[in-house]
């Protein structure tokens, strides 16, 4: 096994160690995205409330709740491990609250 080491007063890195587990990687990554698609369902059904207790149009409180749907969607995506599938769905998920706001 071979060790190097950055300068005389740090410790030996080990090859074991310089390498990233991609098991935790991608562990690390299906949570990300869980937590992501959650909190954006979460603040897209508060504003499709807020919006719909306001004067704005019918259209803008459903544009918040079908972004919302996108991002619970992609959160059951990342779960399941398709955390590709679920980053863009977040990111049309939002495009989808963000124009329906723009609109009113």
């Amino acid at each position: 096994m071979s060790t190097r080491t950055d300068s005389d007063t740090e410790p030996a890195i080990t090859e074991a160690e310089d390498r990233a587990d991609p098991v935790e990687d991608a562990r690390r990554a299906r949570w990300l995205a869980v937590g992501t698609g959650v909190l954006l369902t979460l603040a897209g059904l508060a504003a499709s409330l807020f919006k719909l207790t306001g004067a704005a149009s019918a259209r803008v409180p459903a544009d918040y709740g079908l972004g919302a749907a996108v991002c619970a969607l992609a959160a059951a995506l990342g779960a399941k491990g398709r955390t590709r599938r679920a980053l863009g769905l977040m990111i049309a998920g939002t495009m989808v609250m963000a124009l329906g706001d723009q609109s009113h």
